[in-house]
């Protein structure tokens, strides 16, 4: 939280494009940092039959700051209509920052960690204080750890245990499907507005008139964002992840087709592309956020055992800002070379691939305590 306040802060001083690359690049350390520890620590606090509601409740938070940062920019725009709006907007994402950074020195530690770490007594006082009801049980539980003290310290568990046979085919499904469907997330989700702009605006030739409608429709697209988190919380504990991900890459397919047939017919049939896109992308947005945005941060931390579960999540974060890097970077590429049809039938290629990689590799953790996942764990 303290790389995302002062570096995000900093971004909106930026003075060349070097600086702003580089406080972003120090921002994004104190992002993937918080992935991993948000989705382990939620996942190992919660009970069984709330874990993954529980999961994409904080994950979904996501959409709502989509949702304001459009907000935000599209207010920002109608004060300043100047080229210097940007500063304002970066220096805007900041500010939550410390509120998160305030709130997260009263957060206490996670048991899992402290038992494999060998603290138990810090692990049953917290416990005990998290949970009351249990509070009769914690000497039973005390006695197990102690039991099995010696046991914990020869099983260490290296990075490199994430590629061994045990384990690599579940880290397949936490890292393949999550970098695929990112490319596509942010090749999409980002340039919202430049395709909007694209498909549906292209008539209007003042680019601040243009930017601020296309921005509004982002706006409203966002909301169903929002929809559908709303929706996986409903339904993941009833579908269970693996299914509401088929779905959601199947949902994403379908949209991307949509909007490359806007793409298609906005030389020839402009009404057609317009009341083509906004289908495509409310599709997009609502079947990617029920199904795999939401779903690929749950695995990753319920796959794994308590010794491999930051790292493991870790591994398919990054692996996934690397799909989004290559969606950002490519993406302007690809449409100026071979246009923006080709480009999205590229993005559809790669939810194509997610989907098939979830339905290959699929665990189901539905209902399963992370100790039934991953048996032997101690914890």
């Amino acid at each position: 939280m303290v790389f995302f306040l002062t570096f995000g802060f900093l971004s909106a001083f930026s003075w060349d494009v070097w600086s702003l690359i580089a406080f972003r690049f120090f921002l994004g350390l104190g992002v993937g940092v918080d992935y991993p520890i948000c989705a382990s620590y939620v996942s190992e606090f919660m009970p069984t039959r709330l874990r993954g509601r529980m999961l994409i409740s904080s994950f979904s938070f996501q959409a709502i700051g989509m949702l304001f940062a459009a907000l935000m920019g599209l207010l920002i725009l109608n004060i300043y209509p100047e080229e210097i709006a940007w500063r304002y907007m970066l220096a805007a994402g900041a500010i939550p920052a410390l509120a998160v950074m305030i709130l997260r020195v009263y957060v206490p530690e996670s048991p899992r960690w402290l038992i494999e770490k060998g603290e138990y007594e810090k692990a049953a006082q917290i416990t005990a204080r998290t949970v009351p009801a249990v509070k009769d049980q914690i000497d039973v539980i005390l006695s197990k750890a102690n039991k099995h003290a010696a046991k914990i310290e020869k099983k260490k568990l290296k990075y490199s245990d994430l590629f061994k046979k045990k384990y690599v085919k579940r880290t397949v499904l936490a890292v393949v499907p999550w970098f695929s469907m990112d490319i596509a997330t942010y090749g999409v989700g980002l340039f919202t507005p430049t395709i909007l702009a694209i498909i549906a605006y292209s008539n209007e030739t003042n680019y601040i008139v243009r930017d601020i409608a296309s921005t509004q429709r982002a706006a409203y697209l966002d909301i169903f964002l929002i929809v559908g988190f709303a929706l996986n919380i409903w339904l993941v504990e009833r579908l269970g992840r693996i299914k509401l991900q088929i779905i959601g890459f199947a949902g994403m397919f379908i949209g991307l087709l949509i909007l490359t047939a806007a793409g298609v017919s906005m030389g020839s049939n402009g009404a057609a592309s317009l009341y083509l896109v906004i289908p495509g992308f409310v599709l997009f947005n609502l079947l990617m956020n029920m199904g795999p945005n939401a779903t690929t941060f749950i695995l990753p931390a319920e796959l794994f055992p308590t010794k491999l579960r930051a790292s493991a999540h870790g591994l398919a974060t990054s692996s996934a800002k690397f799909g989004a890097a290559i969606g950002i970077f490519i993406l302007p590429i690809v449409k100026d070379a071979i246009g923006l049809p080709s480009a999205l039938i590229s993005l559809a290629a790669f939810v194509l691939i997610g989907l098939i990689v979830t339905a290959v590799f699929r665990v189901q953790t539905m209902g399963r305590s992370l100790e039934e996942i991953n048996p032997g764990d101690i914890t």
